[in-house]
């Protein structure tokens, strides 16, 4: 009987595996069903066919019970990140008070990227319809992401 209770336990313990830490993946999944259906053949063979439909039926309670456990709200909220990631890895334009309109002047060619320098700072930006060369001057006409959107001066 002790094995019989061990493969259901280990069956319980594969499934919660499977819905909470690797959904998707199976293996818990295929376990859980080996242990399961190992228990109900053992208690058949080993008790008769009443220890087994009992097996059965508490294989059938338990994996009811662990999935309405896991799937609980108040579990997953214990599993969840809470906070949030509000930082970026680098500064915006906006964090500079980059507008448009604002000037300056091409330190890289922008094909179409490349990098501008507008109020001292540099940025990452994109011609918006040609290729502009090196130490040209520009004008931004927007934003896109990280990158300022700009036109050459004529």
């Amino acid at each position: 009987m002790f094995w019989i209770v061990l493969l259901i336990v280990l069956g319980a313990i594969f499934l919660m595996a499977e819905l909470v830490l690797l959904p998707g993946v199976s293996i818990g999944g295929i376990l859980a069903l080996v242990c399961d259906v190992a228990a109900a053949y053992f208690a058949f063979a080993w008790y008769g066919s009443t220890a087994g439909w009992i097996a059965i039926g508490a294989i059938f309670v338990v994996a009811v019970v662990v999935t309405i456990f896991s799937l609980r709200a108040k579990t997953w909220q214990k599993l969840s990140l809470r906070q949030q990631i509000t930082s970026s890895s680098m500064d915006t334009p906006q964090d500079h008070n980059v507008k448009v309109g604002d000037r300056g002047v091409a330190v890289t060619r922008l094909a179409p990227m490349g990098k501008v320098e507008i109020a001292g700072h540099t940025f990452e930006a994109k011609s918006a319809t040609e290729l502009i060369d090196q130490q040209s001057e520009i004008e931004v006409t927007g934003f896109e992401n990280f990158n300022i959107i700009v036109k050459k001066i004529k």
